[in-house]
């Protein structure tokens, strides 16, 4: 009797092992059947993509060697050997259960005193996001060896930075080494689109903080104001992210406010013609003109920008998210116009898409949204029904959420978000 229940007992065990087994042939048949087009000139075909996360899994790479040497070669077997399998709901349960409202509570009491840090958080997430995912790499301060993505010409007005200093201190402080800079930058993105009025969205977490920057990257591969459609299309696509998401994306330029520099051109040289934009729209041209002056496209370009060659300068420019003014103080104010200019709207999202329908995009990649067919669809399905693009919205930033991201035991938790541990 005993030899019968030991030989069942063996049997109920094969079986088990046998069905595991089958089970990953048909994850890794599934994984391999998708292509990432990001991820195509440093990966290779070996790789398998996730299809809800676009997030590497290769189990055949061992973690990260010391010969790894430039920032290409470390992030090539960072994202070899990552898996958004190992994010989680409420990650930090058992190690830091009061994480992430120490995260939105930190927020909340910064946005009360400087309400521009909802704006500046939105834009940090997706400037880090979408240089080689989320994973941090956009607080790292330059060292020698490695530039900064800050000093990025897309990334030159980035702000945000302190507001993830006092926050990564408080999560310090109350679970030492714990939390990485990459789940903090996330949630705090999160809690400014809560704040301007927008979605919540459920987040997993686990993230884990790159240990290089990307400056060249951001550079060149960052979203240009001056982009048209197709350019648009293609950035996007890159990334994981169809024409009905690029759209719902962009709505992020519901707040905040855009300075001169990045439209200027719009109304007074449009392509080089020493006339105005024709697709704008005749009252609000002149609104942004007593804004704005001719001046202001030469006197307010950077200093970098202005070392550029003008081929250079194209491909360079700020990122659609880079006219967003938000924390430091300046001694001269940049003229600005502010994406609610109508006044502080009841909802996130609806002016934005209502201006693009009738010629008043403020810029020029924005007010493109509607020159497609199927992007101007989602511009007026957003225009029309706010709770469908809070809807869409929300989907599409956790999407960005989980762009790349590093997971045990690739990466490390920064105690210093600004250099790596």
């Amino acid at each position: 009797m005993d030899f019968t229940r030991k030989l069942s007992f063996l049997v109920f065990l094969l079986c088990v092992l046998i069905s595991l087994q089958n089970q990953d042939v048909d994850i890794n048949k599934h994984f391999s059947s998708r292509t990432d087009k990001y991820y195509s000139l440093s990966v290779n075909d070996n790789d398998n993509v996730d299809d809800d996360s676009n997030s590497i899994f290769d189990y055949s790479f061992p973690p990260l060697p010391m010969f790894a040497t430039t920032s290409v070669e470390r992030r090539k077997l960072q994202q070899q050997t990552s898996s958004l399998g190992s994010l989680k709901y409420d990650y930090y349960h058992e190690t830091c259960p009061e994480a992430e409202r120490i995260i939105r509570s930190s927020v909340r009491d910064l946005f009360k005193k400087r309400p521009q840090i909802a704006p500046a958080l939105l834009r940090l997430v997706f400037h880090d996001c979408f240089v080689e995912g989320c994973d941090a790499s956009v607080l790292l301060d330059s060292v020698e060896g490695m530039h900064s993505e800050k000093e990025s010409p897309p990334n030159e007005s980035l702000k945000g930075f302190d507001v993830i200093d006092i926050v990564k201190s408080q999560l310090e402080e109350a679970c030492p080494g714990v939390v990485s800079c990459a789940d903090a930058v996330v949630l705090a993105a999160r809690e400014s689109v809560i704040l301007a009025g927008g979605p919540f969205y459920p987040l997993k977490t686990g993230r884990r903080d790159s240990v290089a920057s990307f400056a060249e990257v951001a550079t060149f591969e960052l979203p240009s104001p001056q982009d048209d459609l197709s350019k648009i299309i293609e950035s996007f696509s890159s990334k994981g992210f169809d024409e009905r998401e690029a759209v719902s994306l962009l709505g992020a330029h519901s707040t905040g406010k855009i300075h001169c520099k990045f439209f200027v051109n719009r109304l007074y040289n449009f392509s080089g013609t020493n006339s105005s934009d024709p697709s704008m729209d005749s009252e609000f041209l002149s609104l942004l003109r007593s804004k704005c002056n001719t001046n202001q496209a030469t006197n307010l370009m950077s200093p970098a920008s202005k070392s550029l060659s003008p081929s250079q300068l194209i491909s360079a420019s700020p990122s659609p998210s880079s006219f967003i003014v938000q924390l430091s103080s300046v001694p001269v104010e940049e003229p600005a116009m502010k994406m609610d200019y109508e006044g502080p709207g009841e909802s996130f999202g609806t002016l934005y898409y209502r201006s693009l329908l009738q010629g008043r995009g403020i810029l020029y990649v924005d007010q493109q949204l509607t020159a497609g067919e199927e992007t101007k669809t989602w511009v007026q399905a957003y225009a029309s029904d706010v709770s469908l693009f809070h809807k869409d919205f929300g989907l599409t930033m956790m999407k960005l959420s989980n762009l790349g991201v590093l997971t045990a035991p690739v990466g490390q938790v920064r105690k210093d978000c600004r250099k790596v541990s």
